[in-house]
This record gives C-alpha cells, structure tokens and sequence, in this order.
C-alpha cells in the first residue's frame, strides 16, 4: 500500500538485465508536514521535480503525517535543498539502502535449516513458498488443500492454502492474503507463519483450536507472483506486477480492483507505481483472486490484505475520508485487534479507515471487498515497522510479526464470529 508518488521518472540507475539493481548511496528521508500548506507543497514538490530517482517509502495522507523518500545520491542535494527552501525539515531515516538490502539478504542466508522442517523465521522465495504448500498439505491432509487460484501474467500459478475442519460449505470463512505489493516481505512471511501456527498448535492450544474451527480459512501468501519473483532476481524495491504497458512495466495491483476506480490515490500514468491499469481488472492475478473471491462470497466473513510498514489497522474506505455505515463495528475490530496486538512485545498499531489513517487510495482490495463482494470485516494491515527499515525489515523480526498479529487476528476473528 505504500507508494511511489512520481508519474514517471527516468530509471538512469538501472543495470542490465542480466544484473541485480543496486541502491549504493540511496538513503531514505523522512519529511513531517505540520500545515496543509506544507502538505501541499510537499506534494507540488514531489510532483514537479521529473526527472527525479524519488521512491515514496511512506506518502503523507495529512498533516503531521510521515512522508518517507528514497533518492538517489546524483538528486540528494538538490532534493534537500528543495525541501528546506520551502520550509520542509528532511530527516535521514536510512542513510544507505543498499547496506540494509545486503544484510537482510546476509541475515536470511544465516537463519538454519533442518532438513524436515520449513524455518518460519527466514523469508522465502515464491519456489520455497509453493513447496510449503504442497507439504503441509501433505503433513495436515484431513484439515488442508491446496488451491489454483489462476495464472500470473508469466505465468506462474497463484495458490492458496484452505484450512478446514468442517464438513459441507456451510461454515463462514475468513479470506487472509499478503504480497500484494512485491517489495513487502514481511507480509508472506507473517501469513505463512500464522498458517503454520494455525496447524502445528491446533490439537494442542485451545485458543487456536476455536480460531480454526470457527471459520473455513482461505490463505493466499503470495499475491503477487511474478513481482515477488522480481524483487528475489532483479530489483529487490520493486512494487507493481509486470505486465507490459508501452515501455512501462506493471501495475498497482491494490490500485486495479473494480470499485470507485482510478480516482484519488492512483495514477492513470504507467510508469507511476501507483499506476492502475488500462481498465479495473486489468491484471490477471487481480481479476482471478475477486473472481475467487466473489464465487465465494456468501460465506466469506472477514477479509485482510496484509502489507507494510507503518503498523496500522485499517478499513474502508480508502477512496473517500467519508466513512461508511459499518464503520463503528468494523473499528471496534480493528481496536480489539491492535490491543491483543499490543500485549504481547509492546508495539503500537494506529486504527481507523484508509484514507482517514494513511492516504487516500482508490480501486484497493479491501474497498472492493466490503463495497462490491458484501464482505462486512474488510480490513488492510501495514505489519511492522514504522521506517527504521521500511520494506527491509531483518529476519529475526519475522517471528515476533507473526506472534503479535496472530494474537490480533485471534481478537478479531471473536469478534467478528459474535458479530
């Protein structure tokens, strides 16, 4: 959900094809507007300053709120000095972004592995996440299955993980899926840890036991095959799919979705990151998850779209600041959810609509979800951090992730079986 602002910028720091991108010298600043005036400026900034290598990590949705910028070091001067001549303070949040690529990628290879047990505690590659769910499905095969939700645009198989220990279709369920924006590691790896722990403890913690058997879960882990193949490969901040427009590559895919579409909060530019495709439901893995979804709406409850950073807790709407009639209960959720959250290590999730908390974002999965598939308890979660990392976060915080927000989805799965 976070997102490059710029329409189209001219990519000179790109290597050939055969190369992994590299971010030498790339930091990342932090820039607080404290008036709409600043905000707007900031925005006006951002915006007239093409041909900039400017990557918004975190865009402002309002005063006080955190505009985070990747730049390159050919732009770094001119970028400040723009800045403070329009009264904005740039703060250096990471002073080097390629030093926290290469030791995530260091840290990750360091993590062990046993030769009869999949580590939670590293980040894994799609190959690695496809095997997994073709084991487990082998190891729980009277609670799992394995399904085909549809064909990336490179075709690769988008599948998802069906937890049940119910008979027939008469059991709600509960629709849960991360990497929907590629670059956002943590979110597969907190959805495949919370699926294991789902599994491993059912016959043994009776809290995870009521959490299972009180929905039939759909768990999609990797929503975005092919740009979570291209952030291991070649560009480890890539965001977007990688269908072809012109001579712009992919789209938004939590900007693509059937409902108020292509308004405020995404670009009609293909070389913007914000980009939302020639038409809704342009992208193929877009279209076959709400197809997916859709088919099996009637029973879907509840619904999370789990990206990062910047924990927050969030509902519709994220089109419009207006908020939408269920807001009380699907808030009362959210806050339910950020206190179990909080107990267990002590971090801190804001809660209440998209556009109010982050940014205003039209065309997203969880409006579509709750406006267009009737699914009341839409929500979409930014997991850890709120900008130490960004999108970079270290392994050993995979675990702690998913045992904070495993504790949340607990709280609101109650909620939302009493509701």
């Amino acid at each position: 959900m976070i997102l490059k602002f710029l329409a189209c910028f001219l990519l000179v720091w790109v290597p050939c094809p055969a190369q992994k991108t590299r971010f030498d010298g790339f930091s990342v600043l932090r820039v607080v507007p404290t008036s709409e005036k600043q905000l707007l400026l900031s925005k006006q900034i951002l915006e007239n300053q093409n041909p900039l290598e400017v990557d918004v990590w975190r865009f402002p949705g309002g005063v006080d709120h955190s505009l985070d910028i990747q730049v390159s070091p050919k732009h770094f001067s001119k970028l400040n000095q723009t800045l403070t001549e329009n009264g904005l303070q740039a703060h250096l949040l990471i002073r080097d972004v390629q030093t926290l690529i290469s030791e995530q990628e260091r840290l990750n290879k360091n993590v062990k592995e046993t030769a009869d047990l999949f580590n939670y505690g590293k980040y894994h590659t799609l190959d690695e996440v496809n095997s997994w769910i073709k084991n487990i499905t082998e190891y729980y095969p009277n609670m799992t299955t394995a399904l085909k939700v549809t064909q990336s645009y490179e075709g690769r198989t988008i599948q998802l993980l069906r937890i049940s220990t119910g008979e027939g279709n008469s059991k709600p369920s509960f629709f849960i899926e991360g990497g929907i924006h590629s670059r956002e590691w943590i979110s597969p790896a907190t959805v495949l840890f919370m699926a294991g722990q789902m599994l491993d403890r059912y016959s043994s913690d009776t809290r995870i036991k009521q959490l299972v058997d009180s929905f039939d879960w759909f768990i999609l882990p990797v929503f975005n095959v092919d740009g979570y193949e291209y952030t291991w490969t070649k560009n480890r901040n890539w965001r977007k799919t990688r269908s072809k427009h012109g001579s712009c590559v992919g789209v938004d895919p939590n900007r693509n979705w059937d409902y108020e579409w292509c308004k405020e909060g995404a670009s009609k530019e293909p070389c913007s990151d914000q980009y939302c495709g020639p038409s809704p439901f342009s992208e193929v893995e877009v279209k076959g998850v709400a197809d997916f979804i859709m088919k099996n709406s009637k029973n879907i409850k509840g619904f999370i779209d789990f990206h990062s950073y910047s924990q927050l807790w969030m509902t519709p709407w994220g089109y419009t600041k207006q908020l939408p009639p269920d807001f009380k209960d699907q808030d009362k959720g959210s806050e339910l959810a950020v206190k179990a959250l909080q107990k267990v290590y002590g971090t801190k999730y804001n809660h209440g609509s998209i556009a109010n908390v982050i940014y205003v974002a039209s065309g997203s999965s969880a409006d579509w979800t709750y406006g267009a598939a009737k699914i009341k308890y839409s929500y979409g979660v930014e997991l850890r951090d709120t900008g130490k990392y960004g999108f970079l976060l270290p392994p050993d915080q995979i675990i702690p992730s998913g045992t904070e927000t495993l504790e949340a989805l607990i709280a609101l799965a109650n909620f939302v079986v009493n509701n």
